[in-house]
């Protein structure tokens, strides 16, 4: 068994991941079945002590049935109205099958904007932790009767990634419809399973596909989750929820995703990955190899370009100068002051004004997680 899995199988608090496939039957209803199935397993690695929390799809696809809808609405109202119903189906039925081991669940719905602002996401994780320690199986859904376009994760595979980091988890186990990771279709027939991703390297050349008819993510969005958390420091196992038993067990099966040896603080995860941005500056090709090369803060000599209205304390986007994002970081002026500080030396500021723009302990960056 090699080290990843090992971790996985040692965690003593463990993030799954379900996607609507996995809970959903094809007349688009709850499945009870599958989801006893899916809690069985997930009993058993509970009573070996370990913490567990579940992210669970499935609130548009429980409503699609009961609303006799044939395909998933497009329109964000319609989508949401069906959220709303399919969310009552989907917890009534998690509840009921986690009852027969005696145990509670409690629902925690998210949107972006919540992990977004620094006061939610922590709020969020304080509820997080009270469930666990009250003996609680959390159950983490997008909230997606109000969340919008704009404001959405997308996918509950990228939410995922964030509750693991924010609820300091130990592991990150993913399920869907597929076993594992390959480099192209799985139902082509040269396609080559990836047991292991170490690094970007390990995925040159592979081609993932999107959501299928019921879910939103499909194979890149966990791919791009399962990437987000290994840099956050970790390990993450992709595979399909059939394999739920194995996962929790063995955890000999699927692809693992290795961790980042020195996994980013809550704060620098929270800034690079969940954090809303003010703005943008934009920074030379010197600014760059500074910021990349670590523990290098950010001085006005190096920005170029400031976009967005924005206060001291807000979170902007770093953006190099071909258009590439850098990273994100605490910014200490708001954009007007910093407009007249464009590519001045900090000995040609006033006294007042020398500090770093975005100091080194707090700006993350996307190079040096790679």
């Amino acid at each position: 068994m090699s080290h990843v899995r090992e971790l996985i199988t040692s965690a003593k608090r463990v993030v799954v991941k379900i996607g609507s496939s996995s809970l959903t039957n094809s007349d688009h209803t709850v499945d009870p079945f599958r989801i006893d199935q899916l809690v069985d397993a997930i009993q058993a690695r509970l009573a070996l002590g370990t913490e567990m929390i579940v992210v669970s799809s499935g609130a548009v696809a429980a409503g699609m049935g009961p609303l006799g809808l044939a395909s998933r609405p497009a329109d964000l109202a319609t989508k949401q109205a069906v959220a709303s119903v399919g969310q009552v189906h989907l917890m009534h039925t998690w509840g009921t099958s986690f009852l027969r081991h005696n145990r509670t669940i409690g629902q925690v719905l998210l949107t972006a904007s919540d992990a977004g602002r620094r006061d939610r996401a922590r709020n969020a994780q304080r509820t997080v932790d009270k469930l666990l320690r009250l003996g609680v199986v959390p159950i983490v859904n997008e909230n997606d009767t109000v969340a919008h376009t704009e404001m959405r994760f997308g996918d509950n595979d990228r939410l995922a990634a964030i509750v693991a980091h924010l609820a300091c988890a130990d592991a990150l186990i993913l399920l869907s419809d597929v076993d594992g990771l390959y480099d192209k279709n799985p139902l082509e027939p040269d396609a080559q399973f990836i047991a292991e991703v170490r690094d970007g390297n390990d995925l040159k050349g592979v081609i993932a596909g999107d959501g299928g008819v019921v879910g939103t993510g499909g194979m890149a969005s966990k791919v791009s989750a399962a990437r987000i958390a290994s840099r956050g420091g970790i390990p993450v196992l992709l595979t399909s929820a059939d394999n739920i038993g194995a996962a929790l067990t063995t955890a000999n099966v699927g692809t693992v995703f290795h961790p980042k040896e020195n996994r980013l603080s809550a704060w620098k995860f929270w800034a690079l990955y969940a954090a809303d941005t003010g703005g943008t500056l934009r920074i030379d090709a010197g600014a760059v190899v500074a910021v990349t090369s670590g523990g290098n803060s950010l001085l006005a000599v190096g920005i170029t370009e400031v976009d967005g209205d924005f206060h001291s304390g807000e979170i902007v986007e770093i953006v190099g100068p071909n258009g590439e994002i850098i990273g994100r970081g605490e910014v200490s002026y708001d954009s007007e002051t910093l407009v007249g500080m464009l590519g001045k030396h900090s000995d040609e500021l006033p006294p007042g004004m020398q500090r770093p723009v975005v100091h080194a302990d707090y700006l993350s960056d996307y190079a040096s997680r790679a």
